[in-house]
């Protein structure tokens, strides 16, 4: 497994940099998800975008086609409340239509609250679980024939900070994220030594999103990146420009500092 962070400060992810990849990103209507589906369109992609927000997703699909890019497909799906059949009933509609996925984007997240644990509300426990952590898990194992029939696939995590050192306060989404650490390291050392599918996570840092002002309700958010500010490392590790980095911990932070040593 590659141990560094590539440094992208210089790097331009060329027009045609995901022409004919095929690519599930959940958590596709807003925020990061919103300007990531954009943005690989835009370089290429043909998308399956999901999200339980179904006018969130009309307005990108919108967006997409006004500007020309390939034309994605939308599946309304709400992650906490779907079922295995649910997810194996979308690996097979995708086996009917594309044949294969290039890439999965596991982008999808709700905050839950922030309390300490002694305050915390079973139900809202189960729940945040069930759609930062058990739907990642459901979905790609529903989706590891159409990944593995791919030349080159990569599956990528979402992260957080907390999820990588727990935080006070964060309770459930912190364990989530902390979780999909661990399952996306044990699915690169599963995966590495006879597929081509290669997994890793990347914290994308402090973003101005929904989740964000949620958190951080009295923030600054004068000096916050916007969305688009964040999209160029998803961009190369969902291309073929990344092949050879798995089960790595990445953020886009040190992804897009100046590196002597790029090449």
């Amino acid at each position: 497994m590659t141990t560094s962070s590539p440094a992208l400060a210089d790097w331009q992810p060329a027009p045609d940099l995901l022409a004919r990849r095929i690519i599930l990103l959940t958590g596709a209507a807003r925020g990061i998800g919103r300007a990531l589906a954009e943005a690989l369109a835009g370089h290429g992609a043909t998308l399956i975008l999901l999200d339980k927000d179904v006018h969130g997703l009309e307005y990108a699909y919108d967006a997409i086609v006004a500007a020309g890019h390939p034309e994605p497909a939308l599946y309304p799906l709400d992650l906490q409340g779907a079922t295995p059949d649910d997810y194996h009933t979308l690996a097979a509609t995708l086996q009917t239509e594309f044949g294969r996925l290039d890439g999965l984007i596991h982008n999808a997240a709700e905050l839950g609250a922030l309390v300490p644990i002694a305050s915390y509300e079973a139900e809202l426990w189960f729940n945040t679980l069930q759609t930062d952590l058990n739907a990642p898990f459901l979905l790609t194992m529903a989706c590891l024939d159409l990944l593995q029939a791919s030349a080159d696939a990569s599956i990528l995590f979402t992260s957080d900070s907390v999820g990588r050192h727990g935080k006070a306060y964060w309770g459930a989404y912190a364990v989530a994220k902390a979780g999909l650490e661990a399952f996306m390291q044990v699915l690169a050392d599963e995966l590495e030594a006879n597929t081509t599918v290669r997994a890793n996570s990347i914290d994308p840092g402090p973003v101005l999103t929904g989740l964000r002002t949620i958190a951080y309700p009295a923030e600054n958010r004068a000096g916050l990146p916007q969305p688009a500010a964040v999209v160029k490392p998803f961009l190369f590790l969902c291309s073929a420009a990344s092949r050879g980095i798995t089960g790595q911990q990445l953020s886009v932070t040190a992804m897009l500092q100046h590196s002597s040593q790029q090449g």
